[in-house]
């Protein structure tokens, strides 16, 4: 093992590997379920359904845990959310259904809704069993840009209804996010593949992997070829940080990283550095400050240009990676980045605070962190150059960007509808499915007259 080198692969053991990335949240055992599914009160007017994406009958799903009919829990839970396994493992339950559970008033412990969800799943995936069938078949095809969690829910919910489903999805897996940018120790065992091959196992539904947007296929192809088509392929672009220095080597994509990392047959093969600065203030940031840590960095400093509660990771995630033993400095912003023989070596830092006005603002004062890895996750953006790309109509964007919608995710094309990731709201997993769901039925509605 290599524990001298700034950058180095095989830092650890494989038996230290394989803890590290283990399933992070063990499973409740059927014991244990059924006591946390007694604390339920089981409210008529549940806030946690309120509070839930999807619209989850969490009251429901729990009572049937509580009766020990596990297999009709999961079917409640998949017929709002079908991603609603990983989404038990990877939603902020702490800010959604938990934090709006009746229990936090009584003790401020709620139940354990996401860990309930995610043994009345498992339960299902374990016997293999598809519970859902497809209605008459209505001789329609969809067309589905994406096969991350919009793309999917979509895309099962049509063939629910009767349709024909083609996936055409850019890199080599159906998953998106799910397979390749969630870390490792979330979606361990490949539990999205697993997810994606359940979702596939009712029919109807044929993917198409290699096929980019605006390279492989065209937006105009795609509507001559469908009766209609739903865009849900997320954000393609990275934010960059503008500084000095950006280009040297050892400065990287989070995203990218974690991608590589997520697909990685042999985690010890993954080079990593003994200190490593990430930049950036989400999920994604907290994902590779943790990651690189349990491959083997000796020092992992996350910073943050503003305060901890302006953080988009919850504080539960910032919890969570300072266990792990990742510092989080927050009120500072990257001047530029310091280099030696084309090599990354420390970067330079301004504190930040806010004005009179609430603007952040650079105090002129700096210090500097040693680096021999800088990780960008400072947030993705939208690229709509693939809509334009052979499409003689050009969709509706909204001031942010992205791609307009109305409430059944309907653009301004009147056979396009979108969602996820690609349109505004919450970039959380469980909304991207929501978005899939609404849009299959406005697509069967419209298909149906």
């Amino acid at each position: 093992m290599n524990h001298v080198a700034d950058i180095a692969a095989g830092r650890l053991t494989s038996d230290e590997y394989a803890a590290n990335f283990s399933d992070v949240h063990p499973p409740l055992d059927r014991r244990r379920a059924l006591i946390e599914a007694s604390r339920c009160y089981f409210c008529h007017d549940a806030p946690c359904i309120e509070a839930c994406p999807t619209g989850i009958d969490i009251p429901t799903f729990i009572t049937k845990i509580a009766s020990d009919n596990v297999r009709g829990s999961a079917v409640s839970i998949l017929t709002e959310n079908i991603m609603g396994g990983a989404c038990a493992r990877v939603c902020p339950v702490e800010i959604l259904c938990q934090e709006a559970c009746v229990r936090n008033t009584q003790e401020s412990k709620p139940v354990q809704i996401g860990a309930l969800q995610r043994y009345a799943t498992d339960h299902l995936f374990d016997k293999g069993v598809q519970p859902f069938q497809r209605a008459d078949l209505s001789g329609k095809t969809v067309a589905v840009v994406g096969g991350g969690p919009a793309g999917l829910a979509c895309a099962h919910r049509l063939s629910m209804l009767g349709h024909d489903v083609v996936v055409y999805e850019a890199r080599g897996k159906a998953g998106g996010l799910n397979e390749y940018g969630i870390a490792a120790y979330k979606l361990p065992d490949s539990f999205a593949q697993k997810e994606v091959d359940f979702i596939l196992s009712l029919g109807g539904i044929s993917v198409e992997t290699g096929k980019s947007l605006g390279e492989d296929i065209t937006l105009s192809q795609l509507r001559q070829g469908h009766d209609a088509v739903f865009l849900g392929f997320g954000l393609a672009g990275v934010n960059a940080l503008g500084c000095e220095g950006e280009d040297l080597d050892g400065v990287a994509n989070a995203v990218d990283y974690i991608a590589d990392l997520r697909q990685a047959t042999d985690l010890g093969a993954l080079n990593v550095g003994r200190r490593v600065v990430v930049i950036g203030g989400g999920n994604t940031a907290i994902d590779i400050a943790v990651q690189s840590k349990r491959l083997g960095a000796e020092d992992v400093t996350l910073v943050y240009r503003r305060g901890a509660e302006h953080m988009s990771a919850t504080g539960h995630e910032q919890e969570f990676a300072q266990t792990n033993g990742v510092k989080i400095k927050h009120w500072a912003q990257p001047k530029r980045l310091i280099g030696q023989d084309g090599k990354v070596k420390e970067v330079e830092f301004e504190y930040t605070q806010l004005d009179d006005n609430g603007r952040l603002m650079g105090t002129g004062d700096t210090f500097t962190v040693l680096a021999d890895m800088v990780f960008k996750a400072i947030g993705q953006t939208f690229v709509p150059a693939p809509l334009r790309n052979g499409s003689a109509e050009m969709l509706e964007l909204t001031n942010s960007g992205r791609i307009a919608v109305n409430e059944d995710r309907q653009t301004s094309l009147a056979d396009v509808w979108a969602g996820g990731d690609c349109v505004p709201g919450d970039d959380l997993t469980v909304a991207a499915v929501q978005d899939g769901k609404l849009a299959a039925h406005a697509i069967d509605r419209a298909l149906r007259g």
